[in-house]
């Protein structure tokens, strides 16, 4: 079957991206600065002290023994061990991840919500006043590092009215900044996608002739025109998931969270290298897998994709 071809190569494909990303990240990490035995030893540690914990942690083989090494861990399901605190990486992930996918989550809602809601009406009253002001709102939000965004709701919500918390996480107060730093700038990328995509598709001939059957623009806007402007939106969704995967390490940071962004940071500071091996992977089999749904959903959207 077609469908069934598709499906294969689509996860032949996942399964590339996937092993490159881990053989990336293992280059990368291998040849950082810093001798993670020295880290776990402690400071003062003697010569012969720093040789027996590079041993048991096995960072002192070479590059391939070390890569081979990790690969067969890798098919018999296992993520190692954290150098920092001996624990399993996997428990440790699975630790952290209730939070981070809770604020990826509810972010991701809100950068459909407002990228949708906004870019349909910058779309319908396009070159006019309410048009103007949300694309010189998303200019501002989209032009503004994340930290950076993350700061001023701090210096406004937190600092200056006392009306949401600053740093933590367990309670939805607690979310609010967060999610709201995520969503109003990826969100604007998503509204600038859907502005375009409606004004084309208001443009288009089959518009103009439901018009003439007597339809009212709303059934039109929300039955004819948006459906047919969603695939390029999706396909731009599917790639913003990646961007607000890596927004949540720096957004965790701000806020003081806990999740994979904290941990990440910890990692690095240690030189974890089990830990970020096992979150870069998480990552980016997460990544995959949501742009393969969004590739099955054009089916859905559009049933001439079946072709």
């Amino acid at each position: 079957m077609p469908e069934m071809a598709f499906l294969v190569r689509r996860l032949a494909g996942a399964v590339f991206v996937i092993f490159g990303a881990i053989t990336l990240v293992f280059l990368v990490l291998y040849w950082l600065p810093g001798n993670p035995a020295a880290m776990v030893a402690g400071d003062g540690a003697s010569n012969a002290t720093i040789a027996d914990v590079q041993a048991q942690l096995g960072t002192g083989r070479p590059l391939l023994v070390q890569y081979g090494s990790y690969l067969w861990s890798l098919a018999h399901g296992n993520l190692g061990t954290s150098f920092a605190t001996g624990e399993p990486v996997s428990s440790r992930i699975w630790a952290q991840l209730p939070p981070s996918l809770e604020l990826t989550f509810c972010s991701a809602v809100l950068v459909v919500f407002l990228g949708v809601t906004l870019g349909v009406l910058s779309a319908v009253y396009q070159d006019r006043w309410l048009d103007r002001t949300i694309q010189s709102g998303v200019m501002f939000l989209t032009s503004m590092p994340d930290f950076w965004l993350g700061v001023l709701l701090i210096l406004v919500f937190s600092v200056k009215f006392h009306l949401l918390p600053a740093m933590g996480s367990g309670s939805f107060r607690q979310l609010i900044l967060p999610v709201a730093c995520l969503g109003l700038k990826f969100g604007g990328y998503l509204e600038r996608m859907v502005r375009g995509s409606v004004t084309d598709v208001l443009h288009d001939p089959f518009v103009t002739t439901l018009r003439g059957k007597g339809l009212r623009e709303f059934s039109i806007l929300f039955r004819h025109v948006l459906r047919n402007a969603l695939i390029p939106v999706i396909t731009l969704f599917g790639v913003l998931v990646g961007q607000l995967i890596s927004g949540v390490v720096v957004i965790e940071t701000v806020f003081a969270r806990q999740g994979l962004g904290r941990l990440v940071v910890d990692a690095l500071g240690t030189k974890d290298i089990p830990v970020l091996q096992g979150v870069v992977l998480f990552a980016s089999a997460f990544y995959v897998l949501f742009n393969l749904l969004i590739d099955l959903s054009y089916v859905w959207i559009d049933r001439r994709a079946r072709l």
